[in-house]
């Protein structure tokens, strides 16, 4: 940083402060461009899952002697569903990780224009746990399908 960032004392200027806010604001954004795609990617997915799922219904009351394929078939949709564990997991990742960010926005924004005119600034809450999924990896579980 040049000196235009920093304060006789020492101390980041506001034109610093301004431009950091500007940088987790624009990952903020980021993050909820991210989370608009993958929910698009699981909608899709799951208008697939859904899909499939109906035509082997519909094969299983048409050709019941075809119900070992069948059977194969939807243990081959179970595993699918860890696509959905995950963008439940992300989504959920992607909503603290904003929350966070929006903290630290705000409190950026608190301490550098403390003495602004429009007042005091509103503060978004920072997430009470520290990690919203415990999890770190994803596992293929029961599926009910029909």
């Amino acid at each position: 940083m040049n000196d235009a960032h920093f304060n006789l004392d020492g101390s980041p200027s506001a034109l610093a402060g301004a431009e950091l806010q500007d940088h987790l604001l624009a990952v903020t954004n980021d993050l909820a461009r991210l989370q608009g795609l993958l929910t698009d990617a699981c909608d899709t997915l799951m208008e697939g899952f859904l899909g499939v799922s109906t035509q082997l219904q519909s094969m299983q009351v048409v050709k019941p002697a075809n119900s070992a394929a069948i059977e194969r078939a939807v243990a081959h949709l179970g595993k699918t569903a860890k696509a959905l564990q995950f963008q439940d997991m992300s989504t959920q990742l992607i909503a603290h990780a904003s929350q966070r960010l929006r903290h630290c926005c705000d409190r950026l924004a608190q301490d550098v224009f403390a003495d602004d005119e429009d007042g005091d600034a509103v503060i978004e809450p920072a997430p009470l746990r520290p990690n919203p999924v415990t999890q770190s990896e994803v596992d293929t579980g029961f599926v009910e399908l029909f």
